[in-house]
């Protein structure tokens, strides 16, 4: 039924648009490098078009700079403050409008080359003057921008590509040469007089209305910072991003997609999971296994993989090519996958492109990657629902529960030895539960009742250490006894069930011998001393007379 109503839609949609190409008004945008003639899409967005060609008949957009421009994405201009009396103050260029804002009018119309669609704020209802053309097709913004427009001539087309390609500093947006994209004048014409119109028929459209779309998508740029996820880094400029709900486990937790290359988005998948006692390799271990249970790909190959420190997290890169199916063809995509390891947290930031355009947006990733910050409180998304059901970590792979995250915390014991004389010996015992105590079933059935039974109590304490060093150091000293008995367990011959439950009842018993009889007597004996008569010298007495 869903997909019956979305065909229904999607089909009175396109043919009150045919409407629009009986429009008789079309705007021509005269620039120092070119006309762009525009016709416009009334019955799709008869707001925005009243709106535009109104602005166009006042002189709004005479003398106006493209200010916006990245190639392979799209050029944006129509800001006020880029006339010439705003020369002195380009800093402002991009905040400008005309005093008001019009509501959005989402279409199913793509964002394909040519079109001519509304800039707005993170607000859907902020358009109002600033406009930009689409150089490339960035089908990300379908649905979420208000597409009125399209470019109809060879002309305009080339123009467009010259302003899109103009060299920008570094980083940045604004042309060296802005004045090539200057907008000299604009007007409303009919559409007889412009010559050489190309035909091309109905816009390409969108299988689903933009209402089904969800979750929706956000453009990005400069600093993003996520609170409900603890990260802050350095965005690509122009990408949108989006916040899919997990359902799996390996699912990202957010997805940043760039301008389409060679039918193929360039993007940058994190995904956040809850570290438990698992190392950094078993961590590599796991997304392999990952990938290798995954369909496809057709070829695979590992370019190179290192174990390195990435702002003081450490972490492991690794680059790699495959072959995968995509819309009846096989397309080489080239990725490059990080894994950052905090004391409570993995990080897996994941960029992938078609090979061919894999370094086109290599500085992207590595402008992320290298301002990526995690914040306090930061946790991975929790729980996950399949089926109605949470769908715990593996256990035996030495992870735990997402409801185990879910106040934010982790583990207090790699939390208090993090950064410490304890976290090589922490690595070494998680070597130990690994290739020793998982091997046996005695060994896997403690840890999964231990893992129980300490992820009660383990993320609240995780939460203190990381507000009050004092409480970290407590907890530090605290449990280096306990991690000095744990270290028996590597005496345990790997497989073997009998030396496993052996020692580590022996373990136990220490721990229980540090920690309640050793308190438990210690009480005991002040109580007693307390109780008992003083002893001492006699006061002296005055001796009567």
């Amino acid at each position: 039924m869903k997909a019956l109503l979305s065909a229904i839609a999607a089909v009175i949609l396109a043919a009150g648009a045919a409407d629009a190409y009986a429009e008789d008004r079309l705007v021509v945008l005269h620039t120092k490098s070119g006309d762009i003639a525009i016709e416009f899409f009334a019955d799709d967005a008869p707001g925005h078009v009243e709106n535009y060609i109104s602005l166009v008949e006042s002189g709004f957009y005479d003398r106006t700079v493209f200010h916006r421009v990245i190639e392979g994405f799209m050029i944006q201009g129509g800001d006020p403050k880029t006339k010439p009396d705003g020369y002195d103050s380009v800093g402002e260029w991009g905040t400008g409008d005309p005093g008001y804002m019009i509501d959005a009018e989402f279409n199913t119309i793509k964002h394909n080359r040519g079109i001519l669609s509304m800039a707005r704020s993170q607000n859907p209802d902020s358009a109002g003057s600033q406009f930009f053309i689409v150089h490339r097709a960035s089908n990300f913004l379908d649905g979420q921008y208000t597409a009125f427009g399209r470019v109809v001539t060879q002309e305009g087309l080339d123009t467009l590509d010259v302003i899109a390609t103009l060299e920008t500093p570094p980083g940045e947006t604004i042309p060296l040469r802005w004045g090539e994209g200057e907008i000299t004048s604009a007007e409303v014409v009919d559409r007889s007089s412009v010559d050489n119109l190309l035909d091309l028929g109905e816009p390409e459209r969108m299988n689903l209305p933009p209402e089904m779309s969800d979750p929706p998508l956000e453009i990005v740029s400069g600093t993003y910072t996520n609170d409900d996820l603890g990260i802050e880094f350095d965005a690509p400029d122009g990408w949108s991003v989006q916040s899919p709900a997990k359902t799996t486990a390996s699912a990202p937790d957010m997805i940043f997609v760039g301008p389409q290359v060679e039918g193929f988005n360039p993007a940058i998948a994190i995904t956040i999971d809850p570290r438990g006692s698992m190392s950094l390799d078993d961590k590599v271990a796991q997304n392999q296994r990952l990938l290798d249970e995954q369909d496809g790909p057709v070829g695979f190959e590992v370019l190179s993989e290192n174990t390195t420190d990435i702002n003081e997290f450490e972490a492991f890169a690794k680059d790699a090519r495959g072959t995968f199916p995509l819309s009846g063809e096989n397309v080489t995509i080239t990725f490059r996958e990080v894994v950052l390891a905090t004391p409570d947290l993995f990080y897996t930031l994941t960029y992938s492109s078609r090979d061919s355009a894999f370094n086109d947006y290599l500085g992207e990733f590595n402008s992320l990657l290298y301002s990526f910050t995690v914040l306090p409180g930061a946790r991975a998304q929790t729980p996950l629902q399949l089926g109605g059901q949470e769908a715990p970590l593996d256990a035996a792979e030495g992870g735990m529960s997402d409801d185990a995250t879910s106040e934010g915390g982790g583990c207090l014991i790699a939390t208090a030895a993090y950064g410490t004389e304890l976290a090589p010996q922490v690595q070494q015992l998680r070597e130990v539960r690994d290739g020793t105590l998982m091997s046996t079933a005695s060994g896997s059935a403690f840890m999964s009742a231990f893992n129980s039974a300490y992820y009660a109590f383990s993320p609240a304490v995780a939460d203190l250490e990381r507000e009050s060093p004092a409480v970290r150091e407590a907890v530090r000293l605290l449990i280096t006894p306990m991690l000095a008995t744990l270290s028996l367990m590597s005496l345990a011959e790997e497989g073997s069930e009998q030396q496993v439950l052996g020692l580590g009842i022996a373990v136990i018993s220490l721990n229980l011998g540090m920690y309640v009889a050793a308190p438990a007597l210690a009480v005991s004996g002040l109580a007693t001393i307390r109780r008992r008569p003083r002893l001492g010298r006699a006061a002296p007495q005055q001796s009567s007379s």
